[in-house]
């Protein structure tokens, strides 16, 4: 891997990582087409400059983290079960980032997003949850179990938290809001405990490497959050939906 490629992905990494389409399976198939094996420190790349990700949410959102600590509360009772999980299914995790995984479940997760879309389509938004502090202890615990299922690649870890919140009532911007918080904790310790298990192979270019990857998702991760916000209160998931099945179709026909 390069600068020109480390900057790419930190781009690729920047669009995808908050919009329920799957930043692992865009980093998959950026890496296949630039010609990048999927490498052991290319797989912990993928991982590890999420940070600059979620460094953009801790800047958009410190407002609303600085007033309410109930927040942060909320946000570790929904880590809980992803934790807990990946900590236990660490070692086989990595086994499953593939292309042709990735593309079923893409497929897989764009049905799902058209199906809930067909079934609250009539349902008024202003009647649902729209405000975190709403949020109750046990609905981010469920949110949570949803958002184990990203453990799987190609699930995407804001797609099933954002059907988890639409499942339990968040209205579909604050499904979203909550989906970015719940990526600080989640996030974070998954790069961490990645960073910590393949130290051995984090070099100063592979870590120059990390922090152009890092940087370039963190300015990326800035414009994305604000333009989603503003497309799914107009337009709701249906397209997003639509385009999981298309590129998952294109990982069948074109990677696999």
């Amino acid at each position: 891997m390069d600068i020109l490629q480390s900057i790419l992905l930190g781009i690729v990494e920047g669009i995808t990582e908050f919009l329920p389409i799957s930043s692992t399976g865009h980093l998959i198939l950026a890496s296949k087409l630039m010609g990048i094996a999927q490498s052991e420190f290319v797989k912990t790349f993928e991982i590890a400059i999420q940070l600059g990700s979620i460094l953009a949410v801790l800047v958009l959102f410190y407002r609303k983290l600085a007033q309410n600590f109930s927040i942060w509360i909320k946000l570790i009772v929904g880590f809980i079960p992803t934790g807990f999980l990946g900590l236990t299914l660490y070692p086989h995790i990595k086994q499953l980032f593939n292309p042709s995984t990735v593309a079923y479940m893409l497929i897989i997760g764009g049905i799902v997003f058209i199906l809930v879309e067909l079934i609250q389509r009539n349902d008024d938004e202003k009647l649902k949850i729209s405000s975190l502090d709403d949020i109750g202890y046990k609905q981010a615990f469920l949110i949570g179990l949803f958002q184990s299922l990203a453990m799987i690649p190609g699930t995407s870890r804001s797609g099933s938290t954002i059907i988890g919140g639409l499942l339990l009532g968040l209205s579909r911007k604050c499904a979203a809001e909550f989906s970015f918080l719940l990526a600080i904790p989640t996030i974070f310790s998954a790069t961490a405990y990645d960073i910590y298990k393949n130290s051995h192979i984090i070099d100063s270019q592979n870590l120059m490497l990390l922090g152009i990857g890092s940087l370039c998702a963190f300015i990326t991760s800035i414009l994305i959050i604000k333009l989603f916000l503003h497309f799914i209160s107009k337009f709701g998931y249906t397209l997003i939906g639509f385009y999981r099945i298309l590129i998952g179709i294109i990982f069948l026909v074109w990677v696999l």
